[in-house]
């Protein structure tokens, strides 16, 4: 697999985000390709390590219209969609967007706020839309919502519902920066910072013609069949209480077809398959109670399952 080629467009995206999150470029590319698929990322990490600076660049990279949203424990549902107000003036209820209305969410430590407030996302996020007073509003496209959580182990969080995990196309985490990578980000913040300066470099439109392109990216027979094949296995394995859903299958598929256009190919290989797999399988998965006590993760399962599936030899281009 040739690493060496990247789109023109995307590689400038990731240049520009590398300018503010220093020794992030894995997280930069997995975030492009959940933008590409259309799809959502769910970022896990500790405070302080860079969450929000990422989806911040990732915005003002493409020229998106950004909105965060900072989850507290008193926000409610209407607080993120919006809501319809009576003008006595006009003798009519007027709807005043929430937050949500617009391209790139920040859904800022989601987990520290009540699940009922979490599944206002729910819609939008699966839809594309909201409904309010039984009304739906569209939203305009590309909407992507890149989520901050902290670890469970946190005080004052709550646990994300299957739901709505299972709407986040993948889930990542930053880590801390090594030491010169560290020292590099007090040396640009000594005066500055970075994220100030960040100009766009593609807009929307290009946006939105890049996520075309990637529903062409061709995935064979054989491919579909190992995808389906990893996600049976989480089904099946002995240390999983619910596994891998259909959904899970289709965000491996979209996901697999970014990162092979972000490569310069029309088609899916295994290789891209198995890079993507953890990303996008581990949040979906629900451990039994025992594996949890032996100290099995859904990282571990995930990896033995790729280790024992076959892998397809066929040729996939078309």
């Amino acid at each position: 697999m040739n690493r060496n080629y990247m789109h023109p467009m995307i590689e400038k995206v990731i240049s520009n985000i590398e300018k503010v999150m220093i020794g992030k470029r894995n997280v930069a590319e997995l975030s492009i390709i959940a933008l590409l698929a259309e799809g959502h990322v769910l970022l896990e990490d500790v405070p302080g390590v860079g969450k929000t600076m990422m989806v911040r660049a990732l915005a003002k990279s493409v020229g998106a219209n950004f909105r965060r949203i900072q989850f507290t424990p008193d926000l409610l549902p209407s607080d993120v969609t919006g809501v319809s107000i009576y003008n006595p003036k006009e003798m009519e209820f007027q709807f005043r967007p929430g937050p949500i209305m617009g391209n790139i969410i920040l859904a800022d430590e989601i987990n520290r706020t009540s699940p009922k407030t979490q599944s206002a996302l729910l819609e939008g996020m699966e839809e594309s839309s909201v409904t309010i007073d039984g009304v739906t509003h569209r939203l305009e496209k590309p909407f992507f919502v890149m989520a901050t959580q902290n670890p469970i182990e946190y005080e004052g969080t709550y646990p994300l519902p299957e739901a709505q995990l299972d709407r986040f196309l993948l889930k990542m985490k930053m880590g801390y920066p090594d030491m010169k990578e560290e020292i590099e980000v007090l040396d640009r913040a000594q005066k500055v910072r970075p994220i100030d300066d960040l100009e766009p470099v593609i807009d929307l439109m290009e946006l939105r013609d890049l996520q075309a392109q990637i529903k062409e990216v061709h995935v064979d027979d054989t491919i579909k069949r190992y995808i389906v094949d990893l996600a049976n296995r989480t089904r099946t394995h002995a240390s999983v209480y619910l596994g891998v859903s259909p959904r899970g299958s289709i965000a491996l598929m979209k996901a697999a077809q970014a990162y092979a256009f972000m490569y310069g190919r029309d088609y899916v290989l295994p290789d891209d398959i198995q890079y993507l797999t953890g990303p996008v399988f581990v949040h979906r998965i629900i451990l039994k109670s025992e594996a949890k006590f032996e100290g099995i993760s859904a990282e571990d399962v995930v990896n033995r399952v790729i280790a024992r599936t076959p892998v397809p030899v066929q040729r996939y281009v078309k």
